[in-house]
């Protein structure tokens, strides 16, 4: 008798031990038997779940494995198109670039309902909107290139200062410091994600916007042009950023503020060629294109983390705009071959 009662236990796995709730919620699950979940308690459908969910990519591993080669493939091809589209269509790739940048957060917020980022958005546009069109202008007022520079300057800082304190909340979260106001740390967290999300935003959107500013204007006063030679001849003491004198004689209005030469010997009001420089992120001379030394120029060590900024925003430009469209490519390739 003991070895026909050993015998009738060979059909169960080694060590298997049947869990008589699963075996309930996969029947409810593969016999559809949806009036029945009512009945269930609250763990019980937190189970279900998870069960169904197995359930549904059960057999998948090969789809997941497929998905992920073709998710890096995509990337791959998409960052060498990103690479060569820049360095031999610019003009386009940067129109293109800052549209993105521009339009797909707004359209994510909206859909969310984020009204916050969508309130700062408006007033953000509704002002550069207004710089850009006087940058715009033809002729060029002499006075619009370092207004429209202060803007743009004033933006560069304000996201700075932001992405610094984002990061400072972050710090001190992790330091626990959130415990002695009895805050509890995920707020913390995430007030500083959130600011350094709007630094890097909007510095990214206020850097790209600026660049082109800085190219039309330069271009109307005629001291520069992206290409060939400029229009006009640079006359001594005049400023190629702005068109306006350095000095000037007395009891007549000007801009009196220091002046900065270049290796190339052009020389030009300071606040004009650091406009041009980090604002517009130019790095030839406006007038002669030789190439501007930035480490030379801002010798400062305070300074120097303006260009590590500006570095770090050309970056966070490919993640904002491009990064969406890759993965949207990617899921309809998914969805084309059937891949969950």
């Amino acid at each position: 008798m003991a070895g026909v009662h050993h015998h009738g236990h060979q059909h169960l796995p080694r060590g298997h031990i049947p869990n008589p709730l699963d075996e309930k919620l996969l029947k409810i699950i593969r016999e559809n038997l949806t009036d029945l979940e009512a009945s269930l308690s609250e763990e019980e459908k937190w189970r279900l779940e998870h069960l169904r969910l197995h359930e549904k990519h059960k057999g998948h591993e090969e789809m997941h494995a497929e998905m992920v080669l073709i998710l890096l493939t995509v990337t791959v091809i998409a960052q060498i198109g990103l690479v060569a589209w820049k360095k031999h269509y610019y003009k386009s790739y940067q129109l293109v670039s800052m549209l993105g940048v521009w339009i797909i957060p707004l359209i994510l917020c909206l859909h969310n309902h984020w009204w916050r980022f969508i309130f700062i958005w408006l007033l953000f546009s509704s002002i550069t909107a207004i710089v850009v069109k006087k940058a715009l202008e033809r002729p060029l007022d002499p006075t619009t290139p370092r207004q429209v520079y202060k803007w743009f300057l004033l933006i560069y800082k304000i996201c700075c200062g932001l992405g610094l304190v984002g990061y400072a909340i972050i710090m001190v979260t992790m330091m626990g410091f959130n415990l002695l106001f009895g805050v509890k740390p995920n707020v913390w967290m995430d007030t500083g994600l959130i600011i350094i999300f709007y630094g890097l935003y909007y510095g990214v959107l206020g850097r790209d916007m600026a660049e082109v500013c800085a190219d039309k204007m330069a271009s109307h006063i005629g001291y520069y042009t992206p290409h060939g030679m400029p229009t006009r001849t640079l006359e001594p003491g005049v400023c190629a950023v702005c068109g306006n004198p350095q000095l000037v004689p007395e009891g007549e209005e000007g801009i009196i503020e220091n002046t900065y030469r270049l290796s190339c010997g052009h020389t030009f009001h300071e606040f004009c060629i650091r406009g041009w420089c980090i604002v517009g992120k130019k790095q030839t001379c406006p007038y002669c294109k030789e190439k501007v030394d930035l480490k030379k120029m801002f010798c400062n060590p305070w300074e120097k983390p303006h260009v590590f900024y500006g570095q770090l925003l050309d970056w966070i430009r490919l993640l904002v705009a491009w990064q969406p469209a890759i993965i949207f490519i990617v899921q309809g390739i998914n969805n084309y071959l059937g891949l969950q």
